[in-house]
């Protein structure tokens, strides 16, 4: 055990610190500073400019909310477009459902995919190698800008707050070209941040996807390592509303894909419930008409 500490520097007044058995990779690519580094209480931690983005300690809820709702929120979900998420994890997730015929993952910074193959290998697992996976490193706002309409079923965001490199996949612009990619029935979630200290992403992000969306709503997960209470991830329908669903549903959905005893975090229960929101966040989202 060491003295080292590593402090996240994500909010100026507030944080959190990690004790640092080892680092095991520190670069600064063409878009960021990486940094992966063993933690003495949480695993293996991934950073990006500072900010915690993944641990392997608790890695499997924001993960498993992420693609869990989503997927089982469509009825048949079949291509799906991941934007980011270039630890793999939302990648391996995706692939976990049998009804997905392709999964595309278009992540910016390759070094991000191959640092995190070599240092953390068991958040992707076999993923990288699924025949049904094609992972391209290129621009996701020039990816979704050029790809045919109706080419997708779920579009998934896993960037990083709404600054930087991740600032672009916020914008009126790259929502436009999502809601005229998907099908019919296509939903798209990304994370907006944690509502106690980050609600005018939340506020804003949902005005945006509303003048695309017919309906505009968000979900909850309790991810320990972003602090501040629940993480919000908005998502945005073309199809039912996503706050009407019904447990025995999703859970026949569940049973059919196979996951049910692979989870850690999502059960039907807990999907149903997540979209019932505290009213300090719920706040931030439109008025329905």
């Amino acid at each position: 055990m060491t003295d080292t500490w590593l402090n996240e520097g994500l909010y100026d007044s507030w944080g959190q610190r990690f004790r640092v058995r080892k680092e095991l990779a520190h670069t600064k690519s063409p878009f960021q500073d990486i940094v992966i580094f063993e933690s003495d209480s949480h695993g293996r931690v991934l950073m990006l400019d500072g900010v915690v983005q993944i641990t392997e300690a608790d890695e499997f809820v924001y993960q498993e909310m992420l693609t869990h709702v989503p997927l089982f929120t469509h009825a048949a979900p079949k291509n799906v477009l991941i934007i980011g998420a270039g630890d793999g994890g939302v990648l391996r997730r995706v692939l976990e459902h049998k009804s997905v015929e392709q999964a595309v993952m278009v992540e910016i910074d390759g070094d991000v995919i191959e640092l995190s193959k070599k240092h953390l290998p068991g958040i992707a697992g076999d993923a990288w190698t699924d025949p049904r996976a094609d992972v391209i490193v290129g621009d996701g706002i020039e990816y979704v800008a050029h790809a045919a309409d109706q080419s997708f079923d779920v579009i998934i965001v896993d960037s990083t707050d709404p600054i930087g490199v991740g600032e672009v996949l916020f914008t009126d612009s790259f929502y436009q070209h999502c809601a005229r990619i998907l099908g019919p029935d296509g939903l798209i979630v990304n994370q907006c941040g944690v509502p106690f200290m980050q609600a005018d992403e939340l506020h804003e992000t949902s005005l945006r996807r509303a003048k695309f969306f017919p309906r505009v709503s968000a979900y909850v997960a309790a991810v320990p390592t972003y602090v501040g209470g629940f993480m919000t991830l908005g998502i945005a329908c073309k199809g039912g509303d996503p706050t009407k669903q019904d447990v025995a549903m999703v859970r026949a959905r569940a049973e059919h894909a196979g996951i049910l005893s692979a989870t850690q975090y999502w059960t039907p229960e807990i999907h149903v419930g997540s979209f019932n929101l505290p009213p300090y966040i719920a706040k931030h989202l439109p008025e329905k008409s």
